[in-house]
């Protein structure tokens, strides 16, 4: 079985893959404007084989680079300040909560954050912050270790992930606590554990804190790409009459038109089957928001041992209860959250959980793709 990789691909560290060098690309407070967009799709198509994967951490990963592309990418992505300098810096993963508005708490704390990236200790490679101040916390199944949250008494607070509830803060000291608590992780040992879920360090007293998030869904129209891919095409196409788009930790985006984005109203809207595909697609009908997850999977990503996004397809067309995740391995790339029906590839065959995540114990194991169907009722 292919080991797990510890660390995850950024601009300037690509992670080699099935189809080439993947690279990451994280639009400063998840906002792509439309010039960006077109500047993107024009790099993935050019340099890359064309695919987009949007990232449920709020990025998006531009696929099949020869290592002459990938350099010639990376400064022009340099030049129109979507990547730092500093590879150090660009490697921190800063997720913000796309529904932000000009001068509110998400704003001016992620910009706060950002400018002050190189303050922050050297983290784990798959470290993460958040920073999710709106009405509403709504990143809660986003991973993150940090969390800056509109807590449940209306203020601000900070919560260490895996804790319910966190320290209230005061606005202008954020960004001052978050990178307490990050150089706290560092130096009480979190290196070893690599995620704050897992540290079992007791909190500073400072740090403790008794207020939960005050959690909410997303209320804006989002387009979702079906698995979170899409084309630089598609992108460039997606980004017409927008002034920007927003990128989302739901593996979708949200377009921003005249400074606003849309309210939603329930639905999300789906880019259509890429040409000679649609036979081979359940329509969008056949796949409701948040019903099915699959990652890339194998040949494209070298840790899955399993094909994925045929199967989801199978499963979606047989109309198989949901949520369903599929994933190429044992890291769970496109879903954190428990589901319905997961299923994990290992040594070319496949392990079933039922209503778990992918590190649940699976109800039967080594099942072929045929077996897996037939037990699902999608043969």
């Amino acid at each position: 079985m292919t080991a797990v990789r510890g660390w995850c691909p950024s601009a300037w560290r690509p992670m080699a893959a099935g189809d080439g060098l993947l690279l990451r690309v994280r639009p400063p407070l998840a906002r792509l404007t439309r010039a960006h967009a077109l500047l993107v799709a024009e790099l993935a198509t050019r340099f890359g084989n064309g695919a987009i994967d949007l990232t449920r951490r709020g990025a998006l990963q531009l696929r099949g680079f020869e290592p002459a592309g990938w350099r010639a990418a990376v400064e022009r992505l340099v030049s129109a300040g979507l990547v730092d300098l500093d590879a150090a810096v660009e490697a921190v993963a800063l997720t913000v909560a796309p529904d932000w508005h000009e001068g509110d708490d998400t704003h001016r704390i992620a910009r706060a954050l950002a400018a002050r990236r190189g303050e922050l200790p050297e983290l784990p490679a798959k470290f993460g912050i958040a920073v999710d101040a709106g009405a509403h916390a709504s990143l809660g199944d986003t991973p993150a270790d940090l969390r800056v949250e509109r807590g449940a008494d209306g203020g601000l607070i900070l919560r260490a992930d895996g804790r319910e509830s966190g320290m209230r803060l005061i606005r202008d000291e954020a960004v001052d606590a978050v990178i307490a608590l990050a150089r706290w992780f560092v130096t009480s040992g979190g290196g070893a554990a690599g995620r704050m879920r897992r540290h079992a360090a007791a909190l500073p007293d400072w740090a403790m804190g008794e207020v939960p998030p005050r959690e909410g869904v997303p209320a804006y129209e989002q387009v979702a790409p079906r698995y979170g891919r899409l084309t630089g095409a598609e992108l460039a196409a997606l980004s017409d009459g927008a002034e920007a788009l927003r990128v989302t930790p739901w593996r979708s985006l949200l377009k921003e038109t005249a400074g606003m984005i849309r309210p939603s109203d329930g639905r999300v809207s789906r880019t259509p089957a890429r040409p000679g595909q649609e036979a081979e697609r359940p329509s969008p009908a056949d796949l409701p928001a948040a019903a099915i997850d699959a990652c890339v999977g194998a040949p494209a990503c070298p840790q899955a041992s399993v094909t994925t996004r045929a199967l989801a397809d199978r499963l979606a067309a047989a109309r198989v209860a949901g949520p369903i995740h599929v994933s190429g391995c044992a890291k769970g790339c496109a879903r954190s959250a428990p589901a319905a029906l997961t299923i994990v590839g290992r040594d070319g065959r496949f392990d079933l959980i039922r209503d778990g995540r992918v590190d649940s114990p699976p109800t039967i194991r080594g099942l072929t793709a045929a077996a897996l169907l037939a037990r699902l009722g999608a043969d």
